[in-house]
């Protein structure tokens, strides 16, 4: 299924570049729609070991419709297509660890026939998303409807203290740890995982620390931060029984995909408030396809709730 970005936009006349001279064209390239990308998550900003930036696409081409998602697999390529997207943004990239062969007898391989056979580009977002101000964490702390007070892991090279990985956060009032639970199982996208809780449930939250995707190698940052909560994904059993047995913390445990997909909507949003800024023909559209590798969950006979 697909969701519109707020002020989708339809019914304007595309203009060339020749229409209106020495101004910038409504009908945006491909080139001009990944620099407003760029200054939004810059690739200088991304970790060593990550791959950002554009997969696939001609600079020259034009650009008139654009889907956000967390995952470049086939059933968002397929969606692209069938929306009509020129552009593909996603949020994980497509080859992490590189490659040697684009043929089409693999998934990866696909995809990108797939992508070049409809002129669709690809363009991935990832650590350089992970740590912008706005970034993924703060779109995670903003569909719990959480306060950030400031990034768990501040960026040494952001003089304003804004920039980094996670984010700290207040409740608009205290909650019990079932309660926040509830509230990010309610307002996270429905997985098969849902939220697993480790500690009190009945445990007072006023103060929480969120990082979307995985998170259990923040735990000296959580404690130092000296939150109530802390709300990720990918917990791995020994790290949570360590972390349990240094403090009360609460650990919330989400799929991953849901604590990163709130990031498509905002990232969406700027995209849309820049192609207004410039009087671009450009539609932005979020994918509400799941992608979750996780498909159903059996709860034990017995279990607690």
């Amino acid at each position: 299924m697909l969701s519109g970005a707020k002020g989708a936009r339809s019914g304007r006349r595309r203009f060339n570049a020749t229409d209106q001279a020495g101004s910038l064209a409504p009908v945006p390239r491909l080139s001009e729609v990944i620099a407003a990308l760029e200054n939004l998550w810059p690739a200088e900003r991304a970790e060593s070991w990550d791959a950002v930036g554009t997969v696939v696409g001609d600079p020259d081409q034009e650009v008139t419709r654009v889907l956000f998602a967390v995952d470049p697999v086939q059933e968002i390529v397929d969606e692209a297509v069938k929306l009509g997207a020129d552009l593909l943004v996603t949020h994980h990239p497509l080859y992490l660890r590189g490659t040697t062969t684009v043929a089409a007898t693999h998934f990866k391989g696909r995809v990108v026939h797939t992508l070049i056979k409809n002129d669709i580009a690809l363009h991935v977002a990832h650590t350089n998303a992970d740590t912008a101000d706005p970034g993924v964490s703060d779109a995670l702390a903003g569909a719990l409807d959480l306060r950030v007070t400031g990034p768990l892991v501040p960026d040494p090279a952001d003089p304003e203290g804004r920039r980094g990985l996670g984010r700290v956060c207040a409740l608009d009032h205290p909650l019990t740890v079932r309660e926040f639970a509830a509230r990010a199982a309610e307002r996270l996208p429905a997985t098969a995982q849902g939220v697993r809780v480790a500690g009190d449930p009945e445990a007072v939250v006023r103060t929480v620390a969120v990082s979307g995707g995985s998170g259990d190698s923040l735990f000296d940052h959580v404690r130092a931060a000296g939150v109530d909560a802390f709300l990720t994904a990918d917990l791995r059993h020994h790290p949570v029984s360590e972390a349990r047995a240094h403090s009360p913390l609460a650990l919330l445990d989400a799929a991953h995909w849901a604590t990163e997909w709130p990031w498509c909507e905002l990232a969406a949003s700027q995209l849309d408030e820049i192609s207004d800024r410039h009087g671009w023909d450009l539609r932005v559209h979020v994918s509400k396809t799941v992608t979750d590798p996780w498909t159903s969950h059996s709860p034990s006979p017995g279990a607690p709730n």
